[in-house]
């Protein structure tokens, strides 16, 4: 199989709301979208999918160490995500740093299961979705700065919204993203989120997580000068399927996010993301 064959076969089966604006995209845009669709799904997998910690840190540090071959002249990296990686990252000028970022979210994920300051959970947000985002702008194309800080505060945004989705399936896992001093402020013991027992004080912690997000949102659309908004227009499509994911949790009760994970079924996303794509996302 080809590279980018395997790349578009690793995000086909993922089913995700990230894939939904590809399809407007000109063909190598959308091929540079996939591969670092493939390259983010199989580091996640390496944190989800390895049991033993220090088999993820070796697969963790095999990566390091592929995606240096990428940035070398003189080698050829070993997986067929990073070969994909070689020519998208001299087609489209994507730093090492960025790329290796992407990485380092997913060390911080092997070495701790709670933050104590939303300040912190920033840091991890930055480096899981945030560079994200900035690749992507980078991909899409863009001649004014500040549209890269639009793409930091999108990331965080789509983040923000997976922490919420996620909060049961997280717990379940042993994971606990909300901050500790906001589950003290809202006085919601760590046991109520692990235990998956919703509570009046949980719900009402959620609906400060769910403002938060949805101002996150209106804080990274105001960053985006007009002039960019037709190339970013991708990062908009995104932005406007998780935000109305994020209002789906709050009609249905942002508590039941401890019990069973919201989505938004593939006909309305396709719905949102034309919408979007003619008329733009106002959060």
């Amino acid at each position: 199989m080809q590279p980018l064959e395997y790349c578009r076969q690793k995000a086909a089966e993922s089913k995700s709301s990230f894939l939904a604006g590809f399809r407007f995209l000109p063909q190598p845009k959308q091929n540079a979208m996939t591969v670092l669709y493939a390259y983010c799904r199989e580091l996640d997998d390496v944190v989800d999918g390895c049991s033993e910690p220090h088999v993820a840190q070796t697969t963790l540090n095999w990566w390091r160490a592929d995606l240096k071959k990428v940035f070398s002249d003189g080698q050829t990296p070993e997986h067929p995500v990073c070969r994909a990686l070689k020519t998208i990252v001299r087609d489209f000028s994507l730093p090492h740093n960025e790329l290796e970022e992407i990485i380092n979210g997913m060390q911080m994920d092997l070495e701790q299961a709670r933050y104590g300051r939303f300040e912190d959970l920033q840091l991890y947000c930055y480096r899981v979705a945030g560079v994200v985002g900035r690749l992507i702008t980078r991909i899409l194309g863009f001649s004014r700065p500040e549209t890269l800080d639009y793409a930091d505060k999108m990331g965080l945004a789509l983040q923000l919204t997976n922490i919420i989705r996620d909060v049961g399936e997280d717990a379940r896992n042993g994971r606990i993203y909300l901050p500790t001093e906001e589950l003290q402020h809202f006085n919601v013991p760590a046991q109520t989120v692990l235990q998956g027992t919703p509570t009046p004080e949980f719900a009402e912690l959620m609906a400060f997580q769910i403002e938060r997000a949805r101002q996150t949102y209106r804080e990274a659309v105001a960053l985006l000068p007009r002039e960019e908004r037709k190339n970013q227009k991708v990062g908009l499509v995104m932005g406007s399927i998780y935000f109305a994911l994020l209002n789906e949790i709050e009609r249905d009760g942002a508590q039941h996010v401890l019990q069973y994970k919201i989505s938004i079924p593939s006909p309305r996303k396709k719905r949102i993301a034309l919408k979007t794509w003619l008329f733009g996302f106002n959060p």
